[in-house]
């Protein structure tokens, strides 16, 4: 069986620390180097649900997508859900290593992967990678949906095909205007309106959008068929296809070093929205 190092040196081929965001924190958050791995899990996010998960399993390598510690700390106390994650990873000798900016760029990355979920062809990286000569890298990625539908049909695809979240699929537009360029970002997105307009994209899919940047975006026309469409969906469900996609890419290394590893995607929704509930009216004055 590999040893941590090994796998690590090869999920760092995959996804280079060196290019995530200058804010971000990446890379392998504990474990030891010399520790044999027979089981890996991929989730999203490195909460207890996860790690319990992962103790269940029997797995010695737990990769996260979201770091643990993005902003620094100076304790890893019990007492705090935090430190009592990293407790129950050391005490069981189970590694957790992360890939966030640096899977977001990758070819293929997270947004690919969201892509692929939704049946669409990738023509090019949102924002390419300056550093990518074969243009690639990037941000986000710009599709083709063939054949063309209306907002409201590829709104329900989504709905269809990512993970289920209380929060579901929001939808800003026109419902019968027809979608045939989209763009789409995996996590949250409403920082590259300027880019999905440069694009020409008649829908941008991703997460997290507020009111204004929605509001301004829906105003502006963007493409030859009107205004832009947007569809909002959960950021977990839109990075989760990213863990299914990079257990394959491990999978296909483990196969080619005959590490023999067993690889598993967590199923767990850590989506921290536990219901949703519509407004009796929505199509009149405030209640």
């Amino acid at each position: 069986m590999p040893r941590l190092s090994e796998v690590i040196a090869a999920l760092d081929a995959l996804w280079p620390p060196e290019r995530a965001e200058g804010w971000d924190a990446v890379g392998t958050v504990c474990g030891d180097p010399d520790a044999e791995i027979h089981r890996v899990l991929f989730a999203v996010d490195p909460v207890q649900d996860i790690v319990d998960e992962a103790l269940k399993l029997g797995a010695d390598l737990i990769v996260t997508h979201h770091p643990l510690y993005l902003r620094g700390t100076t304790t890893v106390a019990a007492g705090h859900f935090k430190g009592r994650v990293v407790h129950t990873l050391i005490k069981h000798d189970i590694a957790l290593h992360v890939a966030h900016t640096n899977a977001d760029t990758a070819d293929p990355g997270v947004s690919d992967a969201l892509a692929g979920a939704l049946d669409l062809r990738v023509v090019r990286p949102l924002v390419p990678d300056a550093s990518d000569p074969s243009g690639r890298r990037g941000l986000g990625r710009v599709c083709e949906l063939d054949p063309p539908m209306t907002l409201g049909e590829f709104a329900a695809r989504a709905a269809a095909r990512l993970p289920a979240t209380s929060q579901g699929i929001r939808v800003a537009g026109d419902l019968e205007a027809t979608v045939r360029t989209v763009a789409v970002s995996g996590g949250s997105g409403d920082s590259l309106f300027d880019a999905v307009r440069a694009a020409g994209a008649d829908a941008f899919l991703t997460a997290d959008l507020r009111h204004h940047p929605v509001s301004e975006a829906t105003q502006a026309a963007s493409s030859s068929s009107g205004r832009l469409g947007l569809v909002d969906a959960a950021h977990w469900a839109t990075e989760w296809p990213w863990c299914e996609q990079a257990a394959a890419q491990l999978d296909e290394i483990s196969d080619r070093h005959g590490w023999d590893l067993r690889v598993h995607v967590s199923k767990t929704v850590t989506d921290p929205w536990s219901a949703h509930h519509t407004s009796p009216s929505i199509d009149g004055a405030p209640n």
